[in-house]
């Protein structure tokens, strides 16, 4: 079972996909879109499956635990 983050990761992944496509007035074919998403899903669940590991924590906690390394790599890389 996945956490209800990672789940709801897709969604939200499509969402900025969208935004992007209108900002740039290029719309993408949904397999194209589906392409797209299925990689970055992918890789999602492999960092959250590991970190589950590498910590002993439950897939929710991974999925937190994700989210905020990647949190603090964005804040450092902008100089916060």
């Amino acid at each position: 079972m996945l956490p209800d983050i990672l789940a709801n990761a897709g969604g939200v992944t499509v969402s900025y996909f969208e935004q992007v496509q209108n900002n740039t007035n290029y719309y993408r074919p949904e397999k194209e879109v589906l392409n797209k998403l299925k990689p970055l899903m992918q890789d999602a669940t492999v960092l959250t499956m590991g970190t589950a590991t590498t910590y002993d924590v439950s897939l929710r906690d991974a999925a937190y635990i994700v989210s905020m390394d990647r949190l603090l790599e964005a804040m450092q890389v902008r100089g916060w």
